[in-house]
C-alpha cells in the first residue's frame, strides 16, 4: 500500500507565487525519486476553530495563508530511500541557499502516514 507524507504550513500571502515556484522545483525532485502524486493546496475554506484549527496549528499570522500538502509514495521503502537522497545535499533543489523556503519552516508540521482506508485510484 502507498505511503503518505503530509505537511501543513503558513505562507505569507504575498509569497504565493514564490511558494508555487519553490514547490514546483522541489516536487519535481520528489517525482524523480519515485513519488506518485503530489498536491500543494492553498487554503480556500479553512474555518477558525474554538480550540484548535489549521491556522493555530502553524501559528499563522493575519498576513499568512495555510498550505496543506501531501506526497504519495508507492511504499515506505521508496519514501525512505528518497529521503536519504533529499538530505544528502547533492541536488540544488534541496539546498536552502539555492532554493530558499518562502515561509517559516520552523512552524511547518509534517509526518509520514500509513493509509488505513483508501477509496478510488489505486491506493
Amino acid at each position: 500500500m502507498s505511503y503518505i507524507d503530509g505537511f501543513v504550513l503558513a505562507v505569507p500571502t504575498a509569497n504565493k507565487q514564490k511558494f508555487i515556484d519553490h514547490a514546483t522545483s522541489g516536487d519535481a525532485f520528489f517525482m524523480e525519486l519515485g513519488a506518485t502524486r503530489i498536491l500543494e493546496c492553498w487554503a480556500d475554506d479553512v474555518p477558525d476553530g474554538t480550540l484548535t484549527d489549521f491556522r493555530k496549528a502553524v501559528q499563522a499570522k493575519d498576513d499568512e495563508t495555510v498550505v496543506f500538502s501531501w506526497v504519495e509514495w508507492p511504499d515506505k521503502t521508496t519514501r525512505d530511500a528518497a529521503f536519504v537522497k533529499m538530505m544528502d545535499g547533492s541536488d540544488p533543489r534541496m539546498d536552502p541557499e539555492k532554493n530558499p523556503m518562502p515561509f517559516d519552516g520552523k512552524r511547518m508540521i509534517y509526518g509520514g502516514f500509513k493509509p488505513v482506508v483508501a477509496l478510488g485510484g489505486n491506493g
